[in-house]
């Protein structure tokens, strides 16, 4: 099954060109069984990078478009009367598939995003008083736009806890660039090319592999000290909660095992910490005004626990 991961990663980087590290870091969060949120200005590829993961899985697609006038109902789904035959119907909405692109996330206002947060943490939906089970695979990725602030809505704290990882998805190269104009105006890019490399069922198989990877006792306590730490820097305002330690346990799992390994080290969990952190911290005011970044502060925080041998 690790070589089926190799090629389903060929095959991703051969469509996705200048994103290496964060296609494996999306692979290593839906393995973990986690979501994703996608942070990056408009035409990076956010929205490619999703349909072609959900097409080399051979899984079910839907992407939503946030808007200001979106309503649950049209994410969740909805029950009707049936007049021919006199029986209320239930309509299930989009979010019933295996990859859901929350499309801008931050333009529709709080109630309607906190419609995914039952599925993303439950994988249910309650439609009406009836709960309906959403499939075994089932991953949200969500994107936002870092610039353009202007009627949007900013995501609750208590949402962005449910992401496993926040990306940021920055310019590619010059070279990769290039190639990426050379090969859409030549239409090598033709989204009908896609072809599954795994299927659901050997995808769940090995999320099971991934679940029997070796986490030490020693490993564990450094993530629990990394975790802590955040509680306790001057530079942070407001630290991590448990489930980030949890999050940073499973996707270091996923990570080893993308590398060939069913043990973690405390590199996986270097690796893991800054995409599985900096959504659920906040700086202290003083720290801002400094012009530092959060990904700054998380890289000197991880850097000063000791590393386990």
């Amino acid at each position: 099954m690790k070589t089926e991961l190799t090629s389903f990663l060929e095959k991703y980087e051969e469509r996705i060109l200048g994103q290496s590290l964060n296609l494996k870091l999306l692979l290593s969060s839906i393995l973990a069984g986690g979501h994703v949120l996608l942070e990056g200005v408009p035409g990076t590829g956010k929205t490619q990078m999703v349909r072609t993961l959900a097409g080399l899985l051979g899984g079910g697609f839907t992407r939503i478009q946030f808007t200001p006038d979106l309503l649950p109902s049209d994410i969740t789904g909805s029950t009707i009367y049936n007049m021919k035959d006199s029986t209320f119907q239930t309509i299930k909405g989009p979010i019933f598939t295996n990859i859901l692109l929350a499309d801008e996330i931050n333009r529709t206002p709080a109630k309607t995003q906190a419609a995914l947060l039952e599925a993303m943490e439950e994988k249910q939906v309650t439609i009406q008083g009836e709960t309906y089970q959403l499939p075994e695979v089932f991953f949200v990725v969500a994107t936002q736009n870092p610039i353009e602030f202007e009627g949007t809505y900013p995501l609750p704290e208590a949402q962005q806890d449910r992401f496993l990882f926040k990306l940021h998805i920055d310019f590619p190269t010059f070279e990769e660039e290039k190639d990426v104009l050379k090969k859409v105006i030549e239409k090598s890019f033709d989204e009908t090319l896609i072809t599954n490399v795994l299927d659901m069922d050997t995808f769940v198989s090995i999320r099971r592999e991934i679940e029997k990877v070796t986490l030490s006792e020693s490993v564990i306590d450094y993530i629990m000290q990394i975790v802590r730490r955040t509680r306790e820097s001057e530079s942070i305002r407001f630290g991590a909660s448990t489930r980030a330690g949890i999050s940073i346990g499973k996707a270091a799992q996923a990570w080893a095992y993308l590398n060939g390994r069913n043990y973690v080290t405390p590199d996986d969990v270097k690796i893991t910490a800054k995409p599985a952190l900096r959504h659920r911290i906040q700086l202290s005011p003083h720290v801002e005004l400094e012009g530092a970044t959060v990904d700054q502060i998380i890289e000197e925080l991880v850097g000063s626990v000791p590393v386990p041998r």
